[in-house]
């Protein structure tokens, strides 16, 4: 009888709570997701999420950003040097806060993805969720990406989105957005280490198909 292909191993990178992290070693648990957590590193030294991560059972370990002063990419190469020690292929980032160098992103093209909360390419950056109501938006959400060198730019996955209510505040729409979060990023993570996921002439392709093409025949 053929053997089950590997499970790709898969690395997360947080600096905070590590929410999405979370959604992502729940997903994990089924033997039949076709990715494993197999580590879990942050730049911040006592964040909650390596906690969470230890408490699950998943390798942690940490790059202390501070410790290379300004120099980022000495930083990436510390990094780097701890996913190719841990035969990581594929990377999350959720919420990790530190812009990548074009070391760190050409070396992990194509392998790593972020979540950013906002339906991309509207609301880049910080403070998303008060952005969208400044701006009057009717529609919020997220998207994970592929990370490029430019900011929250790379080809996008999957996107979920929530209607703005008209007396959302801020604190409301970021829930119900951070739910949005923990159903997309599994899926997306899922669809890629399945081998499903090409990326062509900066758009992302999933079983032949433009992926919001692709999501729009699942619903």
């Amino acid at each position: 009888m053929a053997s089950e292909p590997a499970r790709k191993r898969v690395a997360v990178l947080i600096s905070g709570r590590g929410s999405n992290m979370v959604a992502l070693i729940e997903a994990a648990k089924d033997p039949a997701y076709p990715a494993a957590i197999a580590l879990v590193v942050s730049n911040v030294p006592d964040a909650e999420g390596l906690k969470r991560a230890s408490a699950a059972g998943i390798a942690t370990a940490v790059v202390d950003h501070r410790a290379f002063g300004r120099d980022r990419e000495a930083f990436e190469r510390a990094l780097h040097a701890k996913l190719v020690e841990h035969r990581i292929e594929i990377v999350c980032l959720a919420g990790f806060m530190r812009l990548l160098t074009p070391f760190l992103v050409r070396e992990w093209e194509g392998r790593m993805l972020n979540i950013h909360p906002a339906l991309l390419p509207e609301f880049k950056g910080l403070d998303t969720h008060a952005r969208a109501l400044a701006a009057g938006a009717k529609r919020h959400g997220a998207t994970v990406h592929f990370v490029v060198p430019e900011m929250d730019s790379g080809p996008i996955l999957v996107q979920g989105s929530v209607p703005v209510e008209p007396d959302d505040t801020e604190a409301a729409l970021a829930s119900r957005v951070l739910a949005v979060e923990h159903r997309i990023y599994p899926l997306a993570l899922k669809a890629l280490a399945e081998g499903r996921v090409r990326l062509s002439a900066g758009q992302c392709l999933i079983d032949g198909v433009p992926a919001e093409q692709f999501w729009q025949r699942q619903s």
